[in-house]
């Protein structure tokens, strides 16, 4: 397997069938997607089950209940590497990610141990979002940068590709983010372990389909995490 996509769901009937779809006219032939669902009360688990039985490069993930973004990432993490990917990849199944940019992370990762779709790069963008959001996502930017110390302008981004080197250094068992934070922290241990990252330019779209899953509990952990990451790295525990 050269890729695997993993694609956690929760609540997302509306939106898994066509992102399958739409991923398959841009994957290669030893790419595949592992769909990571939550017991999605709406069907979606049952209906990725449908849709794995007609398509061969989809495979799903079935868990007991939903436990947050980074749980169902390590998972799916753990799954892909033990199908032997060599390059392990994150988006969301509601189209705020084009999956018509899956082949540029691919290609930037030939150059780079960790690539991040990033919304604040020359060339990124967010078109759908007015300025009290922005404001906000920009803020968890600048406020992770400066207490991290790196060079990331997008720390909460989720369209990522890591080589599978990367996930075998940062001891995924030691990750504990649920929300948001999951990406702050897989990027801070990711640079920390010396691999080199880069950030190539998106469009970002608000869903179409389903809910948002932002909760405030998610913003304070993502809060309290920055800080508390880069204690554990300066007292030599990351």
């Amino acid at each position: 397997m050269r890729a695997c996509v993993c694609l956690p769901t929760y609540n997302e009937r509306g939106n898994v069938e066509p992102m399958l779809r739409a991923l398959a006219d841009v994957l290669g032939p030893d790419d595949r997607v592992l769909v990571i669902d939550d017991a999605s009360p709406d069907g979606t688990g049952a209906l990725a089950e449908r849709l794995a039985a007609e398509l061969p490069f989809v495979e799903v993930l079935h868990r007991e209940r939903k436990e947050g973004l980074g749980p169902a990432y390590l998972a799916g993490f753990r799954r892909a590497l033990d199908a032997g990917a060599q390059l392990v990849l994150e988006m969301d199944c509601d189209f705020s990610h084009d999956p018509a940019d899956v082949p540029r992370l691919l290609a930037a990762a030939e150059r780079a141990d960790l690539v991040v779709g990033s919304r604040y790069v020359e060339g990124g963008s967010i078109p759908t979002w007015g300025v009290g959001r922005r404001l906000i996502s920009r803020g968890a930017s600048v406020y992770a940068r400066v207490l991290l110390g790196w060079p990331v302008r997008d720390a909460t981004g989720g369209f990522k590709c890591f080589r599978r080197r990367v996930l075998e250094t940062i001891d995924l068992d030691r990750i504990a983010s649920r929300g948001y934070a999951f990406q702050i922290e897989t990027t801070y241990r990711t640079l920390r372990a010396g691999f080199r990252v880069v950030e190539i330019p998106i469009t970002f779209v608000d869903r179409k389909e389903g809910g948002s899953k932002m909760s405030r509990a998610i913003m304070v952990e993502a809060i309290w995490k920055v800080p508390a990451l880069r204690l554990a790295a300066l007292s030599g525990r990351l």
